[in-house]
Formats: C-alpha cells, structure tokens, sequence
C-alpha cells in the first residue's frame, strides 16, 4: 500500500510533518478514506461515489449547483476528475469493462479501434450530459460537482499503436489475490462527486448504456473519502485512511508540478491524456490496529496524529531518510513505509493520487487506489520496491489490478477518443 510517496507513498519532495507525538486520542477506526496504495474491487458495490474537478485551461471552479458545490466542466483539453476539482471529491464508483471483439484473434484491427473509438465518442456525449444536469436518469437531482473520467486499456491502445503511452500491461506484483476477471480491463469509468447518490445514478445510467452495446462489466468499487481540514489553497487535503493515518500529503498540485509528473506532452494523439493505474487493496485493519501505536507509527514511517515523519519536524517537513537516534539507528526504519516508497530509491516521477477508502463488509475492506502519472514505470518502480521489502504491505493484498490510458479531453469541435481513434 502506500501512504508516501509516489505509489503507495510519498515522493522524494515529500514534506517532512512535526515531530510532535499526540498519540492517543482518536481510535484509527474513524477514517475515511485513501491510504496511498490501491482500487477498485471485483464486482462488488458497497459504498458511495464523488465528484470531479476543472481541466487545464478551464478554470478550476464552476458556476454554483442548486446543491451547493461547484460545477465541474466535462469540456476542455483535459478530462476532469484527475485535477479537476482540486480537492477529490468525496464519493467514487470506479467501474471496469471488456469492450466487444477485444481479444479476438479473428476480429480485425481496424474494425475493433473504429467500433471502440465510435463507443467512446458515444460514452463522451452521456457523460456530458449527466454532468450537464437536467438528465433523467439523475431522477431530478442537481449533478452538482460531478465528474465523469474515461480511459482506455492497454490492449484497446496497442491496437491504436503499441508504441504509444498507455499500451503496457501492468506486471504481476506480490501480495495479489484476485480471479483474471479483476486483472486488466479495456475501458475506465470513473465518476465522482460529492453527493452518493448523484455518483450511484450517474454510474447505473452509464452501466446500462455501455450494457446496451456489448461492453461486458469486469469489475467495480465504490469508495469513500473524508478530507481533513489541513487543505492549502490549490492543494488538496489529506485524508485519513483506514488504518487511521493521513495520506496524499505530498502530491503534484502546482501548474509546473503537474505539467512534469502528470500530463502527457507528446505524441499528439495522446497529448492531454495520462496514465493511470487502478488497484484496490483488501487491508487488514483488525490486525495493523491490534499492533501498539509505537509499531504502527514504525511500520508507517510518520506519526499517526499529524502526520509528521519520525526523521522530526512540522507535518510540512521533508523525510530526513538520513536522520539516526544517538544510538546510531535510523529514526524512521530501513523498512517503514515511507523510506521504501520515496523516489530518491525508486529513482521515478511522482503520482497524483486520489485514492478512497471502501468497505465491502467486515472481511473486505481497504483502499481503492487511484493515482495517475506520466510513465507506468513511476507506478511500476515503486510497487516492485515495496515488494522487495515494506513493514506496510504485510497488511495488504491486491484483489484488483489494472492500468489505463486517461483518454484527453473533448469539446464540441473534438469528440472524446478523437485524437487518438481518428
């Protein structure tokens, strides 16, 4: 999992967090959502969605909804729901699904990315119009902060051209449990909102419009956040997780940040678009919480009530991965959290992650992992470390796993999916 760093983790910029220690009060089984570590689950749907954020080059903020949360535009030259809106909003339903043909070694190439670019325009047009508002299937409901986000899978992209971004397959990892039918996928739906209900019937409405043309469900979670009050004007705020930590306290936010880690620049036909890995994480939250909080605080690398990094400092403070007590021990351990996860050993790029929090029931319950970047290889790298060796991932399995080619974004002029299926 990861609470720092890229993946499940922090980055190498990360902020080091105050050393202070205020341990016990709050029981680590208030939270809400997001440890830094992964998504979606198979098939199941046990909590509620949320809303969605402004694309570059639109501004960040939309008209106010009858709800009272800003509206986010679906248009502009990059899709929202990724850093639109800047803060995550607090409900997701993340669905995955097999496209018709995709596999087939008898279905030819072209017709498959002209019958699966002709789907996505279409699958552009619903989703913007039940972010638009006014659409039945919202039964009356304002859309609210609403956010529909699209991506394509790896073998949709490699039939496009399999040098592009997007066209990789993501490795086996350690720690996975899960049937093939939660491993890959062709097709992302993510919506969000702030609203529950809003996320379940924009989501049944674009399920049975997909179903309608052959798309076949693979697997789907929804999820749940509650940001702290720590926010910083244009940056989101951490969230707790399960495990009663905070997590997302480093991630790009600035303009140049996200430009570097996030955004793709090229080829054309991508530009606008990023990369996105899904993973969902079954935590095993009795037995992290049954640890004392000196060994959960070790196994994380940070202090649980403020977030600071047991190297010292304010909840603002990079790691001192080099910091040792006047015994000569490191202060934050060789197999914490946060030293596995931190770039300087991954040698990658950063991760924007809005993950969420789930709760199928008793005996499944975790993250929901969502983070987008400009290379696999930042996701790759970072998880292969950590399953080398992380204090953490003993409590974690993957039961869901998959990567997608965030598609750019679309107006009147340009269709969703154009750049890349024309």
């Amino acid at each position: 999992m990861t609470t720092d760093s890229t993946q499940l983790g922090e980055s190498g910029g990360e902020q080091r967090l105050s050393r202070r220690r205020a341990l016990a009060k709050g029981t680590a089984s208030t939270v809400a959502a997001g440890i830094t570590g992964y998504v979606v689950a198979a098939r199941a749907r046990p909590t509620a969605p949320p809303a969605a954020a402004p694309q570059a080059g639109a501004s960040r903020a939309g008209p106010r909804s009858a709800a009272g949360t800003d509206t986010v535009s679906a248009r502009g030259s990059r899709q929202a729901g990724v850093d639109r809106p800047v803060q995550p909003q607090q409900h997701v339903a993340l669905s995955v699904y097999d496209l018709p043909g995709a596999g087939r070694p008898d279905a030819p190439g072209s017709d498959f990315v002209h019958r699966s670019g002709k789907l996505v325009t279409g699958l552009g047009t619903r989703a913007l119009m039940l972010t638009q508002g006014g659409d039945a299937a919202l039964g009356g409901l304002p859309p609210g902060d609403v956010t529909v986000t699209v991506g394509v899978g790896p073998r949709v992209v490699a039939a496009v051209d399999s040098s592009l971004p997007g066209a990789r397959e993501l490795p086996e990892f350690a720690r996975e449990d899960m049937p093939d039918s939660a491993r890959g996928g062709d097709l992302m739906v993510q919506v969000c909102a702030s609203d529950p209900q809003v996320v379940t019937l924009a989501d049944g409405a674009l399920r049975a419009w997909l179903r309608e043309r052959s798309a076949a469900p693979r697997w789907e979670q929804y999820g749940f956040r509650t940001p702290t009050q720590r926010a910083q004007p244009g940056h989101p705020a951490p969230v707790r997780n399960l495990l009663g930590f905070l997590d997302g306290m480093v991630v790009p936010s600035t303009p140049q940040e996200l430009a570097r880690e996030v955004w793709l620049p090229t080829p054309a036909r991508v530009r606008g678009g990023t990369v996105a890995v899904v993973r969902r994480l079954r935590l095993d939250v009795t037995r992290f919480l049954a640890q004392d909080l000196d060994q959960q605080e070790r196994a994380i690398g940070r202090r649980r009530e403020d977030g600071a990094p047991l190297s010292g400092g304010g909840p603002d403070t990079p790691l001192d991965l080099g910091a040792k007590s006047a015994q000569g021990r490191y202060l934050i351990p060789a197999m914490a959290h946060a030293r596995r996860a931190n770039p300087n050993g991954t040698g990658s790029g950063l991760m924007l992650r809005r993950g969420y929090s789930y709760a199928n029931g008793p005996d499944d319950r975790g993250l929901l992992f969502i983070c987008f970047q400009r290379e696999l290889r930042t996701f790759v790298a970072t998880q292969q470390r950590l399953d080398d060796g992380d204090e953490l991932s003993g409590f974690a399995t993957a039961t869901a796993s998959a990567t997608f080619l965030v598609l750019p974004g679309f107006s009147a002029e340009r269709p969703l999916g154009a750049s890349l299926f024309s």
